[in-house]
């Protein structure tokens, strides 16, 4: 069953993922591939002479989303204090690559 992206957002922030599906898949899947593209495309632009505010605008670009990870997995009903202690160092190193 696909999902539309309503959907997906409602899902997470609810709390009706599974573990498995917003902390591994999500979050630490495909969030650090997400992060790790826009980065590389902000390395490019900077490779390339291009200004350095386009640059750190790619850099960001997907904090809403991680925000938006990182709060969901705090509203989840499964989470323990190591699920916390994973999103957060997560979000921070996400900040920081």
């Amino acid at each position: 069953m696909r999902l539309q992206s309503h959907e997906f957002l409602l899902t997470r922030w609810s709390g009706r993922s599974t573990r498995a599906q917003l902390l591994w898949r999500d979050m630490l899947g495909v969030g650090t591939l997400i992060n790790l593209l826009f980065t590389f495309a902000g390395l490019m632009v900077i490779a390339q002479g291009g200004p350095g505010h386009w640059a750190l605008a790619l850099h960001f670009a997907p904090l809403p989303y991680n925000l938006f990870l990182l709060l969901s997995v705090t509203r989840s009903p499964w989470r323990r204090p190591a699920d916390l202690a994973l999103a957060g160092a997560w979000f921070v190193a996400m900040l920081l690559v």
